[in-house]
C-alpha cells in the first residue's frame, strides 16, 4: 500500500525493469576461507534441483574436501576449458559452453578469481556479468576481504594486501546475499583439523592471517556488509512501492585525488563514505601545469585510480587549473557536494610557511562543506618514488640542452660586456638592472635550470667585474654584498615565475591542441554526407591525433565489417575481430589492455549513441603500448562525436529512403489512378460501340456502320498510343531503352506523325512550314516519330478545333529547330518546366472541348528521347503571347551513340 501523495521512484522502477531481463545473482558471503560458503552454495543448488530448476556447475573448488565433493555429486558439471600458458596446461570455466548450454542456474565458485591469460575476461566476476546478461541465474561465493572498497581496511587489519578484488558494483548487482558465519574459534579448529588448508599451509596461515583478532575483525566487516546490503534492499523496496521515508538528500560526496600514492585509497574511502550516506559520489582530479612533469608511473597511478572510481560507480572529472583549492570549491558548489574528502600530505615546515596546504585553505574558505581528511600515505614508498621522478632525466623541468647553455652564456656574456664598456657612463645602481633584464629574457625563453644558471652567472659577473675589489669573490663593502643578495633573491623569483609561466603555456597549448583537434574533427564529420565519409574522417583524425593504426567497423548483415582504415590495407587478427564483435554486442570496451579479451592486438571502443551500438572503433598504437588516460579521454570524445555523426548520416539516409518510398507510393497511386481512368475511357467507348453494333447491325445504315467502326479504330489507336507511352517510360526509367541511330529526314518523321493522327487533325488546319534542303540527322526514327505524335496530339488536346496548329522546321546554326505551336489557353510560365515531369498535366481550359488524353507521360517521354539524341526541348508562349510553342532542337551531327 502506498502513502498518499507519494509516488514510486522512477529510478527504482527503471532499475527494476532493467533487472527483469537479467539473471539473478546470489552471493554466499564469508569472513574468511573455510567458513563453508561452497558447501552452503551446493546445498542451496540441490534444493533448487529438487524444485525442478535446471542447475549446473560452472566451476566449484572443492579443495579436496570430501564432504564438499560428496555434495557436488548429482549436479551436472559443464566441462572445463583447457588453456596453455607458458608451456603449462590450465583449466578454467568454459563461458561459451555455459552460454550455449543455457541452464536456469549456474554455480560459479570464487568470484574474485583471476583467469589465466587467454580467457575471454581477465576476472571471473566479468564472466559472471556476461552470464547474468544472458538471463541465467548465478550462485557464487565471496570472502569479505575481496570487496574492493574494503581492501585498505582489510590490509590495515591483517597486514596482508589482497590482490584479487571485486568491484562494489558487482556486489550491488546481487539480488540476495547469504552470510555464511562461523565463530573464530570454530574456524581455527577446522583449520587445525586440515579442513581448510593442507597442514603446512594451515600452519603458515594460523600465524599470518588466521589469528583470532583478524578473524573477529573480518567477521564484523562481513556482518556489517550484509547489514548494509539489507538496508539498501529495504530502501529500494520502499522507493519502488512508494513508501515514504527519511530519504537521503541529493547532495554528493567528492574526493580529490592527486599525484601521490594515496589516490586509490582515497577512492575506496570515498566509496565507503558515499555508501554509508547512500549518496552519489564524485572523483575529481585537478590537472595543473605540473601534470606533464610527473613521472609516467605517477600519471598511470592517477589514471588507474580514476578507472577504479568508475568501476566502483563514481562519476569522474578532470579539470585544468592552477589554484587547486579554488577549483575544488568551484566544482563542489556546481555539483551540490556536501562532503569533500582529501588526503593528508607530508610537507616540510618551510613549505607550510611559504604556502598553506590545500587542506588548510579548504578549512578556511570551505564554509558549508564537511571536510574529511584521510591519512593513507605510505611515506617510504612515496619519498623514494617522488625523488626519483624529480631527479630523473624524464623530468622536463630539469632538462638542460646544449642550445640552452649557449643561449644563456651569450645573453649573460653580452650583458657583462655592455656593463664593462658603459659602467663609467651610467650610475652603479643601473648595472644590476641590466642583469635583471638579462635574467628576465632567459626566464621568458628557457626553462627553470637555464634561468637559474643565468642568475648564478649574473651574480658571479657582478661580483668579479663590477664590485671592488675586482676579480674577487669577496666584496669590500657591505652594501655591495647586500645588493648581490637582493639580486639573487630577485633573480630566483623571476626564474620561478618564468618556469611557472612555461608550464602554464604548455598546459594551455596542449588543451588548445586537443580542442583544435576536436574542432577540426567536428568540421570534417559535419561535411561528411554519408556514413562511409564519417567513418573515413574518423579513422584519419584518430590515426593522426594518436599516431596509431585505426579501423572503423560497422555492422552489415549482423556482422562487423571494416569500412574505413588507416592504413587502407589494415587487417585485424582473429582475436581482435572477436574483441570488436564483443564490444559491439555488449556496448563495452574490449580488446588490448581491457577487461575483455585483453590478448587481442587492437583496443575496441564501441560507437554508442544512447543505448544503440552503431559500430566499433579499433585502435592500436604504433609501439603497441596502452593508451594513456588523456588519450583515452580524447578517444572517447572522438568516438562519441563520430557515433553522433554516424547516427545523423543514418537518419538522413533513412529520411531520404522514407521520402523516396513516399514519393514512390504517390507515383504508384497516381499511376494507378491515371491508368484506371485513361484505360477505362477508350475501353468503355469501344465496348459501348461494339454492343450497339451487335444489337442493331442489320438496322444500322452502312454509313453509320462505317462511322462506328472508324470510332472503334480511333479509340483502339488511342489505347495503343497510351500503352506505347507506358512501355516507353518504363524502359526509360529502367535504363533499358536502346536507340538505333541512322541518317533520318525530319520532314518524313513529321509526315508520318500527321498520318498517324489523321483522325485527330482531319477537322483542323495544320500549317507545315519546312525549309528546303534540310540536312539529314543521325537519329532513331521510331523514337522521334513518337515524340512528334505526342507533341502534336497535345496541341490538339489543349486547343479548340477551329484554331490552327503551326509546325515549322528550319536550320539554326548546327541544329535543326522544330516548333509546334497551338493557339490554346497556353501554359502559365510557372508550370512550363513542370509539364515535362511524369504524370503532370495542366488544368484544361473550359473553352477546350474534347478529352485530355494520357496520364501525363507524353512530354516526359519526349524529353527523355530528345535528351538521348543530345537535343533540347522546352515550352514557350506562342506568338503575341497566345497559345503554346513546344521547341525542339536536334543536333545535325547526331548523338554520341
Amino acid at each position: 500500500m502506498t502513502d498518499a501523495g507519494y509516488r514510486p521512484s522512477p529510478e527504482a522502477l527503471l532499475k527494476e525493469a532493467e533487472s527483469e531481463s537479467r539473471g539473478k545473482l546470489k552471493i554466499f558471503l564469508g569472513a574468511a576461507p573455510g567458513v563453508g560458503k561452497t558447501y552452503a552454495m551446493l546445498g542451496a543448488a540441490k534444493a533448487r534441483l529438487s524444485d525442478g530448476i535446471d542447475a549446473v556447475i560452472g566451476i566449484v573448488e572443492t579443495h579436496q574436501r570430501s564432504e564438499t565433493q560428496a555434495l557436488a555429486q548429482g549436479i551436472e558439471s559443464v566441462p572445463m576449458q583447457k588453456l596453455d600458458y607458458r608451456g603449462l596446461g590450465f583449466e578454467e570455466m568454459d563461458l561459451d559452453a555455459i552460454l550455449k548450454r543455457k541452464p536456469q542456474l549456474v554455480l560459479v565458485d570464487e568470484l574474485a578469481h583471476t583467469n589465466i591469460p587467454g580467457a575471454r575476461h581477465p576476472k571471473r566476476y566479468q564472466d559472471v556479468q556476461e552470464i547474468l546478461e544472458s538471463g541465467i541465474d548465478v550462485y557464487t561465493t565471496l570472502n569479505v576481504q575481496h570487496i574492493e572498497s574494503l581492501n585498505d581496511i582489510v590490509a590495515y587489519i591483517t597486514g596482508v594486501k589482497v590482490r584479487e578484488t571485486v568491484p562494489d558494483n558487482i556486489v550491488q548487482l546481487a539480488n540476495a546475499i547469504e552470510l555464511i558465519d562461523l565463530p573464530p574459534d570454530e574456524l581455527l579448529q577446522r583449520l587445525k583439523e586440515g579442513k581448510v588448508y593442507i597442514p603446512e599451509q594451515a600452519r603458515l596461515a594460523s600465524h599470518r592471517f588466521f589469528t583470532p583478532g583478524n578473524l573477529t575483525a573480518l567477521r564484523e566487516l562481513a556482518l556489517r556488509q550484509a547489514a548494509d546490503r539489507v538496508d539498501e534492499q529495504m530502501t529500494t523496496y520502499m522507493r519502488r512501492h512508494a513508501i515514504s521515508g527519511p530519504w537521503p538528500t541529493s547532495s554528493r560526496v567528492m574526493v580529490c585525488v592527486s599525484g601521490d600514492n594515496q589516490a586509490a585509497a582515497l577512492v575506496r574511502a570515498a566509496r565507503r563514505s558515499a555508501e554509508r550516506r547512500q549518496t552519489p559520489w564524485l572523483v575529481l582530479y585537478i590537472e595543473t601545469s605540473h601534470h606533464s612533469q610527473l613521472a609516467e608511473k605517477t600519471r598511470n597511478d592517477i589514471a588507474q585510480a580514476m578507472q577504479l572510481a568508475e568501476s566502483l560507480g563514481a562519476e569522474t572529472m578532470t579539470v585544468t587549473g592552477e589554484d587547486i583549492p579554488f577549483e575544488i570549491l568551484r566544482i563542489a558548489r556546481e555539483h551540490n557536494v556536501s562532503t569533500i574528502i582529501i588526503g593528508k600530505t607530508s610537507r616540510s615546515s618551510f613549505s607550510r610557511f611559504v604556502r598553506p596546504s590545500v587542506a588548510e585553505t579548504l578549512l578556511k574558505q570551505g564554509e558549508g562543506f564537511d571536510i574529511l581528511l584521510v591519512n593513507n600515505a605510505e611515506p617510504s614508498g612515496h619519498s623514494v618514488g617522488t625523488h626519483k621522478a624529480f631527479l630523473s632525466s624524464d623530468f622536463p623541468l630539469w632538462k638542460f640542452h646544449k642550445a640552452d647553455a649557449r643561449e644563456t652564456l651569450f645573453v649573460i656574456g653580452f650583458t657583462s660586456l655592455v656593463a664593462l664598456v658603459f659602467r663609467s657612463f651610467m650610475p652603479p645602481a643601473f648595472l644590476p638592472f641590466l642583469y635583471t633584464l638579462a635574467v628576465f629574457l632567459v626566464a621568458l625563453d628557457l626553462d627553470l635550470v637555464p634561468s637559474l644558471c643565468a642568475v648564478a652567472l649574473s651574480v658571479i659577473a657582478q661580483d668579479l667585474f663590477l664590485t671592488a675589489p675586482h676579480v674577487s669573490f669577496f666584496p669590500s663593502r657591505s652594501e655591495d654584498a647586500q645588493s648581490l643578495l637582493y639580486f639573487l633573491v630577485l633573480g630566483v623569483s623571476i626564474s620561478m615565475i618564468g618556469a611557472r609561466l612555461h608550464r602554464q603555456i604548455k598546459v594551455t597549448r596542449a588543451n588548445a591542441e586537443r580542442t583544435q583537434a576536436l574542432y577540426d574533427f567536428t568540421k570534417s564529420i559535419a561535411a561528411a554526407a554519408t556514413i562511409d565519409d564519417v567513418a573515413q574522417a574518423t579513422a584519419r583524425r584518430v590515426a593522426g591525433a594518436l599516431g596509431a593504426r585505426v579501423a572503423v567497423l560497422l555492422p552489415k548483415n549482423e556482422r562487423l565489417e571494416v569500412v574505413a582504415a588507416v592504413p587502407a590495407d589494415l587487417k585485424l587478427d582473429t582475436a581482435s575481430n572477436a574483441a570488436m564483435d564483443w564490444a559491439w554486442r555488449h556496448r563495452k570496451p574490449a580488446g588490448f589492455h581491457s577487461d575483455t579479451l585483453p590478448g587481442a592486438a587492437f583496443y575496441g571502443l564501441p560507437l554508442q549513441s544512447g543505448a544503440t551500438s552503431l559500430g566499433v572503433l579499433a585502435v592500436r598504437t604504433e609501439d603497441g603500448s596502452a593508451l594513456t588516460s588523456s588519450q583515452n579521454h580524447f578517444l572517447t570524445s572522438l568516438a562519441y562525436q563520430s557515433a553522433s555523426a554516424i547516427e545523423r548520416a543514418k537518419l538522413v539516409t533513412d529520411v531520404a529512403q522514407a521520402r523516396l518510398q513516399s514519393e514512390t507510393e504517390k507515383l504508384r497511386a497516381s499511376l494507378l489512378s491515371s491508368i484506371s481512368r485513361d484505360l477505362r475511357a477508350p475501353l468503355d467507348s469501344i465496348i459501348f460501340t461494339v454492343q450497339s453494333l451487335n444489337k442493331s447491325w442489320n438496322e444500322t445504315p452502312p454509313d453509320e456502320q462505317r462511322a462506328l467502326v472508324g470510332h472503334i479504330e480511333q479509340e483502339s489507336d488511342r489505347l495503343d498510343r497510351f500503352v506505347e507511352n507506358l512501355l516507353d517510360m518504363t524502359e526509360l526509367v529502367a535504363g533499358g531503352m536502346r536507340f538505333h541511330f541512322q541518317p533520318t529526314q525530319v520532314r518524313d518523321l513529321i509526315d508520318k506523325a500527321l498520318t498517324r493522327l489523321a483522325r485527330r487533325v482531319k477537322e483542323r488546319v495544320v500549317n507545315l512550314d519546312c525549309a528546303q534542303d534540310l540536312p539529314l540527322i543521325e537519329a532513331d526514327g521510331a523514337a522521334l516519330h513518337r515524340v512528334f505524335v505526342n507533341v502534336i496530339e497535345n496541341a490538339c488536346s489543349y486547343s479548340t478545333p477551329d484554331e490552327p496548329i503551326h509546325i515549322a522546321v528550319w536550320r539554326e546554326g548546327s541544329d535543326i529547330k522544330i516548333t509546334i505551336t497551338d493557339r490554346g489557353p497556353g501554359i502559365p510560365e510557372s508550370e512550363r518546366q513542370n509539364v515535362f515531369d511524369m504524370f503532370y498535366r495542366i488544368k484544361k481550359s473550359d473553352a477546350v472541348t474534347g478529352p485530355v488524353e494520357g496520364v501525363g507521360l507524353g512530354l516526359s517521354i519526349c524529353r527523355g528521347f530528345i535528351e538521348a539524341h543530345q537535343g533540347r526541348i522546352n515550352a514557350q508562349s506562342g506568338e503575341s503571347g497566345i497559345g503554346t510553342s513546344i521547341i525542339i532542337r536536334l543536333p545535325i551531327s547526331g548523338a554520341a551513340h
